[in-house]
């Protein structure tokens, strides 16, 4: 039984790509805790959200970590290490140390630490040259988890989120409808009853021409790409200036969610 619930890590977890109606974002571990409040007595469930869209591992872990600590909560999410991976230079097996040490501290006062995988970035234009360099990564996430008996919330099997529908606009953060399958699999990797299947097939889509493609990879490369790189290039990170949303009721989450479905 999961009375608390503390969410650690990047955009992802914050939600970027989800947004709710007042503009910020909702995400998949906001989602999440709904399903694990909705098995408590009302009232008696609490679930904060630390995450900070573009932290690197070595943020997450100074800003973060010692709060989520300091809750020593009933079950920690960990996704941490993603925005390492794709800068280049940076050797996976390295910043897996750093990961675990993390995991380590999590674990000695957490009930359950839930980590997660990457995904499999076959079809993302900016980032599947990466992919072998994910992939080692998840290797280390999953024998960290083999150590600390955490479960995995593996992205990287999760079919589902391959449907270009499954992703924002700027490709590299998920859509809403994206956000709802991975806290989907969240419930699955702890053994919940879940409400529907992450993996249920999208609708058909009609085919598109090879120049509607194009104009589209246009559009993404102008407004997403060329903005990304610039940030780069600039020491500039996504997240300078965000604070994190903190404490949620998960009353107010649903009534978010309500609003712009």
């Amino acid at each position: 039984m999961i009375g608390s619930y503390v969410a650690v890590g990047d955009s992802f977890t914050e939600g970027v790509g989800d947004p709710g109606p007042d503009g910020a974002f909702v995400g998949w571990a906001d989602r999440f805790a709904v399903l694990l409040a909705d098995r408590r007595p009302e009232g008696d469930f609490t679930y904060t959200n630390l995450a900070v869209r573009g932290k690197l591992l070595d943020q997450i872990v100074a800003d973060q970590v010692p709060r989520a600590v300091e809750l020593a909560p009933d079950l920690v999410s960990f996704c941490a290490g993603g925005n390492d991976i794709i800068r280049p230079g940076t050797d996976p097996d390295e910043v897996a140390e750093r990961f675990e040490r993390a995991v380590a501290a999590l674990a000695a006062v957490a009930g359950t630490v839930l980590v997660t995988t990457g995904f499999d970035t076959r079809g993302v234009p900016v980032l599947k040259h990466l992919r072998g360099k994910i992939a080692t990564y998840n290797g280390h996430v999953r024998a960290v988890a083999d150590r600390y008996g955490c479960p995995v919330l593996d992205l990287w099997s999760l079919r589902s989120v391959q449907d270009r529908r499954a992703w924002d606009a700027d490709r590299l953060h998920l859509s809403p409808e994206g956000h709802t399958r991975v806290a989907l699999r969240a419930g699955q990797a702890l053994g919940l009853e879940i409400p529907a299947d992450p993996e249920q097939p999208w609708p058909p889509l009609p085919p598109r021409g090879t120049l509607d493609v194009r104009r589209d990879d246009v559009h993404w490369a102008r407004e997403y790409l060329v903005p990304w790189i610039g940030r780069r290039l600039r020491g500039q990170s996504s997240g300078d200036h965000v604070t994190a949303k903190g404490t949620l009721s998960p009353d107010d989450i649903k009534m978010r969610i309500a609003a712009v479905a």
